[in-house]
């Protein structure tokens, strides 16, 4: 019984147009129609792997998470319902709307809506970017990373590590608490930030190429305001990354180079050199309201000498460029 990986984002927006113009010119995803009110993108084969509704709140609408049989519905279902968490099966249509062959959709302890399904449906016609893009690191390590607000960490963790079994890949106490999670090979999949906040943090999606990520940072600068973190790397999963301002107010980071590790043999631990190593000033925060306090751990980390391991040292980012060659 196993969450295999995020196979998709479902948002709350009236700005169809403008998420049109993110989604499609700055991140480089497909638009696809799917009649009035409703927009969906792809990234790679899989039908859809971002929805938009036309409803009013500007945020998360649901999370889906592949599992890696149809057994695996019945499973955690009855974890869940076992634990005092209602759920319910998802009807023919709601399937075929998430374009899966089964699902079950129930809320975590925060209210925000998670669905499991099984069996994707994939497309008939190859993937066709927004932009000129090499395209975006999926396959079975899914869409991306999902990021949320929470209020209360010791009530999520246990929901999420101990209920839908998301393993810990590592976590900060300082300067708030970070949590993150993996559910296949990538660093991870799910994150919690500690903020005593509810809501969406960002989503990222990671390119094949650096260049791709590049590009859109270009793009995103010719915008006023669409620049929330500047490029930067992480200290966590070694991402290159920017963060952009969504039409819907969270953020959306655009990546390359992302760690792989292996989940046999992953060990959790505590990570306090900060959230990067270098890079992604936090244009959207006042400079006495955390901007300051962040750029001060990343400065104190490059005094000390803390970086990535090179090249040589990183078989899973030398196995990647080599393939792309």
């Amino acid at each position: 019984m196993a969450v295999t990986a995020l196979g998709y984002i479902g948002v709350r927006s009236d700005r169809l147009d403008d998420w049109t113009d993110f989604a499609g010119k700055l991140l480089g995803m497909q638009r696809i129609d799917r009649g009035p009110g409703a927009l969906a993108f792809r990234m790679d084969d899989q039908a859809q792997r971002l929805i938009i509704a036309d409803e009013p709140g500007e945020t998360l609408a649901f999370m889906g998470w592949e599992v890696e049989a149809r057994s695996d519905l019945d499973a955690y279902a009855a974890r869940l319902e076992a634990a005092g968490t209602a759920v319910r099966r998802a009807p023919a249509a709601l399937a075929d709307r998430r374009f899966v062959e089964e699902m079950i959709v129930f809320d975590d302890p925060m209210g925000n809506r998670v669905e499991l399904f099984w069996n994707p449906m994939i497309a008939s016609d190859p993937f066709v970017p927004g932009r000129p893009i090499t395209g975006f690191k999926t396959g079975p390590m899914g869409m991306g990373h999902a990021v949320l607000h929470v209020k209360d960490v010791e009530v999520m963790l246990p929901f999420y590590r101990d209920l839908l079994d998301f393993r810990v890949s590592d976590y900060g106490l300082d300067p708030y608490g970070l949590y993150f999670f993996h559910v296949n090979r990538r660093h991870h999949s799910f994150a919690m930030v500690g903020s005593g906040r509810q809501g969406f943090h960002h989503f990222m999606v990671e390119f094949n190429h650096l260049d791709d990520v590049g590009q859109g940072f270009d793009l995103a600068c010719l915008e006023e305001g669409r620049v929330a973190y500047t490029l930067g790397r992480h200290t966590n999963d070694y991402m290159t990354s920017f963060y952009a301002n969504s039409p819907s107010g969270f953020f959306v980071e655009s990546g390359w180079g992302g760690r792989q590790i292996d989940p046999a043999t992953w060990e959790p631990h505590e990570t306090s050199d900060g959230p990067s190593f270098w890079g992604h000033e936090r244009l959207h925060l006042p400079e006495e309201g955390g901007r300051k306090r962040l750029r001060d751990m990343r400065l104190d980390a490059a005094s000390r000498g803390v970086r990535a391991p090179a090249l040589v040292d990183c078989p899973w980012l030398y196995g990647e460029l080599a393939r792309q060659r």
